[in-house]
């Protein structure tokens, strides 16, 4: 895992080699172990290396034979062996054992068409010199991040914001629209970003730049459906897609670890890596002391049957107050939840004990109907056909058994039946959607000025594929579950951007297109049968995990939230930030309304969803205001003299390369 930064001129007008490792030096956690340079008249790419595969042969940036393509990759290739092998057999020869080089071999044989031939977690930089085009895509599912930003016939890009922001070119300032989406969906969702006139590619995407042109398409697009039926062998099916999955994200020089939470999905990805590691896979996990969060006493009972290393952390409220500024730091972005510290902190563990590489579960809930979302959109449909039935909405009582105080009565009957209608394209998620959008309320009059002709839910609306339509409900939610949560935030701010934060890469072996594709074409009753949740895999899992892993509800990892943060360790950093004269300069809240809910939230009396989530976006918007709008020191450039690579004209006196390479 590594970290892409760059820039790309219209016309050749020198690029500075100091701002490129300004522009490396911001993002070097993601590489710690190397980096190095490509810089000519018009094109110039900065890499940053986490050496997973091939420590000595492939420093990058990288290029083909001749030189004339030029290739930086954040991520993994996992299919790289084989097709190593083809474009082998095509005549091209091959200077590394490393997973990136095919990139290069294979643009020059395929062009764009090499994006559907690759199986990995990726977003890549490609200068192909001969067209002086660059060339930036993005994976399948958005695991691997990568950021834009065009400035008077320039464009910068980088794996983070911030290496945008070192150049001196592109500004920090807020951008309303991805604020209010931040509070309505969690995150805001790509093109956009919490930041003004930067954008972040969308999954699946690639751009190219020519001569100050860029042009922008889609290259991979979700689709779900196909089978009406279940297919008589699709445990076996099932079967041969996991092991493949985590075979493939087994390939590593270092060794390879897991994140086991206690939960089926992680239990399923960690009990497969440990029957093809070659010794005691090393598992690790947190532990709460609130009971009604922790998962510690299933995560003993896998690692016993797997026969793990298992290292358990455990983290209590004043462990997130403390993470929590340099967190937001890391995630460059505002929050509405505070698990992304806790990841953060089990990202730093799992660094220490010599881990840089770890599976874990995500994807599974998504592609198999895992939430208590996808049955509580179930259920409200069901009533909605005889809304004057007083037995069928008591069925929503049996949803969120983890939530204290639940969401069972009346009033929370109430609230769901009346969320929307079903023929909302946006029907599951318009009670989540909702409750985000009250949000609005707590905004200052210049917030809601600038929000007074934006939709984000329109906006939404507007921007789902052209076959949505056709879709059954349940793959309706499973799309907009993995658009509007597991790209832009789970695989974001709870995943790459906390664990790069230490160097450490996480893969995910259900996010594999072709596990994707093959629970995308069930029905949805092989996934949510009445209110069993995920049950093909459940099926799968009979015989392999313990039962009681196996039987268990679906519990999200939650971490604590509201009371954590303005409990006695950070009150003097609450105090600072969210007083009046703070929250007034930053102009983004009610001042009123922010003295209130921090009052509420310092009560004894237990906090409901809402407030919890208020708490923590006003919070973490204020870190973020300080953190990036009043100026971010981004510490020395990276030497050039330590470099690993140094390619291209610039650097024709003293270039450093592992290839033969000529830059006339």
């Amino acid at each position: 895992m590594c970290g892409v930064a760059g820039v790309a001129h219209s016309r050749p007008q020198g690029v500075s080699v100091h701002m490129l490792a300004r522009m490396a030096a911001a993002i070097k956690h993601r590489g710690p172990d190397g980096y190095g340079f490509y810089c000519d008249s018009q094109v110039g790419i900065a890499h940053v290396r986490l050496s997973v595969i091939d420590h000595a042969g492939s420093a990058q940036p990288l290029t083909n034979e001749d030189g004339n393509v030029v290739v930086s990759c954040n991520g993994e290739i996992f299919n790289f062996v084989e097709l190593r092998s083809e474009l082998r057999s095509l005549g091209h020869r091959f200077h590394s054992e490393g997973d990136t080089e095919v990139l290069a071999h294979g643009w020059e044989e395929w062009g764009p068409s090499l994006l559907p031939r690759l199986v990995g977690q990726f977003a890549f930089a490609l200068y192909d010199r001969r067209q002086r085009m660059l060339f930036l895509a993005r994976d399948r599912f958005g695991v691997r991040p990568l950021f834009f930003a065009e400035r008077n016939g320039t464009l910068f890009f980088a794996s983070e914001a911030k290496g945008l922001f070192a150049t001196g070119q592109v500004e920090a300032r807020p951008d309303p629209f991805g604020l209010d989406q931040v509070f309505s969906f969690w995150a805001a969702l790509p093109p956009r970003t919490p930041f003004a006139d930067v954008s972040q590619l969308e999954p699946g995407c690639c751009i190219e730049w020519t001569s100050g042109r860029l042009r922008h398409w889609r290259w991979y697009e979700l689709s779900f459906g196909g089978m009406d039926t279940e297919p008589s062998d699709a445990i076996e099916q099932l079967d041969r897609l996991l092991s493949s999955t985590v075979s493939v994200r087994m390939r590593s020089d270092v060794p390879v670890g897991g994140y086991l939470s206690g939960g089926l999905d992680s239990s399923i990805v960690c009990s497969l890596a440990a029957r093809q590691a070659g010794e005691a896979l090393r598992t690790f996990s947190i532990a709460f002391a609130d009971a009604s969060l922790d998962e510690s006493l299933c995560q003993h009972q896998v690692s016993a049957l797997i026969g793990s290393r298992h290292t358990t952390l455990p983290i209590g409220p004043d462990d997130i107050a403390d993470a929590f500024p340099s967190v937001i730091r890391h995630v460059e972005t505002p929050l509405v939840r505070t698990a992304p510290a806790a990841m953060y902190l089990l990202a730093r563990l799992t660094r220490e004990r010599g881990i840089t590489v770890v599976l874990s579960g995500e994807g599974a809930d998504e592609l198999f109907l895992g939430y208590d979302l996808f049955k509580e959109a179930a259920v409200r449909r069901f009533c909605l056909r005889q809304p004057q039935s007083a037995l069928r909405p008591r069925l929503l009582d049996r949803l969120y058994p983890y939530l204290q105080p639940g969401r069972s009565g009346e009033f929370w009957r109430h609230f769901f039946l009346s969320a929307g209608d079903p023929s909302d394209p946006l029907f599951s998620h318009l009670p989540r959607f909702s409750s985000g959008q009250w949000s609005r309320a707590f905004f200052s009059d210049d917030m809601r000025d600038s929000l007074s002709s934006y939709d984000a839910l329109e906006e939404l609306r507007c921007s789902l594929p052209a076959a949505y339509a056709s879709w059954a409900p349940e793959h309706q939610a499973s799309y907009l579950e993995m658009a509007t949560l597991l790209a832009p935030y789970l695989l974001s701010s709870q995943g790459d951007r906390v664990s790069m934060a230490w160097g450490v890469e996480g893969r995910f072996p259900f996010l594999d297109h072709r596990l994707f594709e093959f629970a995308a074409r069930l029905p949805p009753s092989s996934k949510l049968r009445g209110l069993r949740e995920k049950d093909l895999l459940r099926r799968w899992a009979l015989g392999v995990l313990p039962s009681t892993v196996g039987r268990r509800t679906k519990q999200p990892f939650r971490a604590p939230d509201a009371k954590a943060l303005v409990g006695a360790t950070s009150a003097a950093v609450v105090d600072h930030l969210l007083c009046e004269r703070s929250v007034r300069e930053a102009g983004y809240f009610r001042t009123d309304a922010v003295h209130a809910l921090v009052r509420r939230c310092r009560g004894t009396q237990p906090l409901g969803s809402r407030e919890n989530q208020l708490l923590v976006g006003v919070l973490s918007t204020q870190l973020w205001h300080n953190t990036f709008m009043q100026g971010t020191s981004f510490g020395p450039e990276l030497p050039l003299e330590r470099a690993d690579i140094l390619l291209g004209a610039s650097f024709a006196d003293r270039s450093i390369s592992p290839f033969p390479t000529s830059y006339e």
